[in-house]
């Protein structure tokens, strides 16, 4: 399962949860997501997203081809951070969609999905970087992109920590600059 970092822990109910992911549905981003993947032959239904209380500190949010998206409702706090992890999880979905033979357990798939989205989803934008204590005046989006995504494939069971930093630094050029679905990077 592909994990998006937590920011915050104060956390909500699982009801509060799943209403706000039901509103997240109407954000212009996701709405867009979801479209993009019906237009692919992946529609996304309601029960593909899921409300949970997740014991890892470390992940807000998952996916994963079998259960779908998990938002981890007990390390999330507003409505903007469930829409983020939506679409970042969203984004993976997306890539297990397109690609077809999308194999989570190679250290270069996960790599790519994951620097895509990162760089997608707005997680690095410099307001989040600022709240999470990281930032630098130049190339923060980029740095940012490469940290997230290599904690992400280092928790990976099959990539070593290693093998995780080759794979992003492999797959970089391209599948940063690969912005698909959006014209470019949001």
């Amino acid at each position: 399962m592909n994990m998006e970092e937590a920011d915050s822990s104060a956390g909500m109910s699982q009801g509060e949860c799943m209403d706000r992911i039901t509103k997240s549905l109407k954000d212009p981003t996701v709405r867009f997501l979801r479209k993009q993947m019906e237009q692919a032959g992946c529609p996304v239904w309601g029960r593909l997203l899921m409300a949970a209380n997740c014991k890892n500190k470390d992940i807000a949010g998952g996916y994963s081809s079998r259960n779908g998206i998990t938002v981890c409702c007990n390390r999330l706090s507003s409505q903007d951070e469930i829409n983020q992890v939506l679409i970042h999880e969203l984004v993976h979905a997306y890539d297990d969609c397109r690609a077809k033979n999308m194999d989570w357990k190679n250290c270069a798939h996960h790599a790519c999905s994951e620097i895509r989205a990162n760089h997608l989803s707005g997680d690095c934008h410099y307001k989040r970087e600022l709240f999470r204590g990281f930032m630098t005046i130049r190339g923060h989006e980029q740095e940012c992109v490469r940290r997230r995504a290599l904690k992400s494939v280092k928790n990976n069971p099959y990539c070593s920590d290693v093998a995780a930093k080759d794979a992003i630094a492999a797959v970089w050029d391209v599948c940063y600059e690969d912005t698909s679905p959006f014209d470019r990077a949001p």
